[in-house]
């Protein structure tokens, strides 16, 4: 065992090391962590491991197993201000893509799903979040170096903070600027992709950095087949000829929740929806193709590869657009049960809801 003393990380809740100097703080052989970008300095507690902790206090060793091999999953969340009060957009789904998600990596959360329900609306209440995005996360802990993790003990921590437009303020009206990256998304064969696991996103921050860095807002991944997956952090959705299609789960996808809403959406509107391959050209020549994620929402894409997609309009997207933001919002019954209010209480999520098996 690792003498837990050494080396241990702090994550400063201001923007830059100048401060820290400032307030006589000596940072050398710490490891700081900008996150003024994001606006989390503003943010109050963090649960972490069965209580409500400072935001500074929220803190992990250097030698924690998750930083060096990856072995972590997480969820994104968003939680809505509503005529009800602040609520939480399809809760239980995401609990138990989390529940499943650490079983894949042979996780013992040590906390069932009505816990882990309560502990996320715990953490928008102590920060008094009206509107918020919701990080729950568990990952191997500090213990034994080596490959292997399953000595180690799973620690599980909750953030909340302010996020509003992902992938840009102006996108969600005129929509996103994409290329398609030469970096493919991983194989099933290589990382589970139904496992929403810190390494798998490895492979999309390749994918994201080579985007951002040629100019563009997000990219859009191949499989190994050469076939249309995924974006960084969102599944893809195509128009033609007013008919909706999405890749299957076999092109290496997340099983996003928000993919499953909008194709619940499109059923309520009467939109034909298909999932199928989905070809490079294909992306060219769509009459409109949007993003969609719980952080960037329903995203247009306007451009894949400097090509112009479609005309320039998305009446079909704005549509699935609006129907999101309604949900979200709670305006309209027939969605209700997808809003998981802050203020209520589930005494048992299992009875609420069974396991999700999103298609």
């Amino acid at each position: 065992m690792i003498d837990q003393r050494v080396l241990p990380i702090r994550l400063w809740s201001n923007c830059s090391i100048q401060h820290a100097l400032d307030q006589d703080v000596a940072y050398r052989g710490l490891v700081t962590v900008s996150i003024w970008d994001l606006h989390l300095d503003k943010m109050a507690k963090v649960w972490y491991n069965g209580e409500i902790v400072d935001w500074g206090s929220a803190t992990v060793h250097v030698l924690t197993h998750a930083l060096h091999y990856g072995t972590a999953v997480f969820e994104g969340v968003r939680c809505y201000r509503t005529n009800e009060g602040p609520s939480i957009f399809r809760l239980y789904d995401h609990v138990w893509r989390l529940i499943n998600s650490a079983k894949i990596y042979l996780m013992n959360l040590g906390y069932e799903a009505d816990e882990i329900t309560e502990a996320i609306k715990e953490t928008v209440k102590a920060n008094d979040l009206d509107e918020c995005y919701i990080r729950p996360i568990a990952f191997y802990g500090y213990g034994e170096m080596g490959v292997s993790p399953l000595r180690n003990k799973v620690d599980l921590a909750i953030a909340a903070w302010r996020w509003d437009a992902y992938l840009g303020k102006d996108t969600s009206t005129q929509g996103a600027r994409c290329m398609v990256s030469s970096w493919r998304r991983i194989n099933p064969l290589t990382l589970p992709p139904q496992a929403k696991c810190s390494a798998n996103y490895a492979n999309a921050s390749l994918a994201k950095i080579e985007a951002v860095k040629a100019g563009y807002d997000e990219a859009i991944m191949l499989n190994t087949q050469g076939m249309v997956s995924e974006g960084t952090g969102e599944n893809i959705f195509r128009v033609k000829r007013g008919v909706l299609s999405t890749p299957t789960a076999a092109a290496g996808i997340l099983r996003g929740i928000t993919r499953d809403t909008v194709i619940q959406l499109a059923a309520d509107l009467g939109v034909e929806c298909h999932r199928i391959e989905i070809s490079r050209e294909e992306l060219y020549t769509a009459d409109e193709l949007f993003l969609c994620g719980t952080a960037a929402e329903i995203t247009p894409i306007r451009e894949v590869d400097g090509r112009l997609i479609g005309n320039g309009n998305y009446p079909i997207t704005s549509e699935i657009q609006r129907a999101y933001n309604n949900a979200v919002h709670g305006r309209g019954k027939k969605h209700a049960d997808w809003l998981s209010r802050v203020s209520s209480t589930d005494s048992d999520v299992r009875s609420n809801l069974a396991v999700t098996q999103i298609p």
